[in-house]
């Protein structure tokens, strides 16, 4: 089992930044993936970015060049540094963890954090 702890959501203006963390624990491969997801309402989960314990990264199409993943595999911890944010990316924000290499918007087997809230006011 692997257990995820999220933090860092909140509300913010459009145009302004903020950064999540999640640290997982448990039973922790050494090749493995750890993303956000997100989910607004109304809407499907959707991948956001994901990072290879090797540290290879996919980015959904509408936050790159505004959104940066990057880990510290000896802390077991995945951050995501959002700038530019827009009203577009509110919703809860997912982190995930599997133990492969799969870095597509692919859900079945990953672990899950709790989620956070992200609201970019307009």
């Amino acid at each position: 089992q692997v257990q995820l702890v999220e933090s860092g959501g909140g509300l913010v203006q459009a145009g302004g930044s903020l950064r999540l963390s999640c640290v997982a624990s448990g039973s922790i491969f050494s090749i493995n993936v750890m993303g956000w997801f997100r989910q607004a309402p109304g809407k499907q989960r959707e991948l956001v970015a994901a990072i290879t314990s090797g540290g290879r990264t996919n980015y959904a199409d509408s936050v790159k060049g505004r959104f940066t993943i990057s880990r510290d595999s000896a802390k077991n911890t995945v951050y995501l540094q959002m700038n530019s944010l827009k009203p577009e990316d509110t919703a809860v924000y997912y982190c995930s963890y599997r133990p492969d290499l799969i870095t597509r918007d692919a859900q079945s087997g990953n672990y899950w954090g709790q989620g956070t809230q992200v609201t970019a006011s307009s």
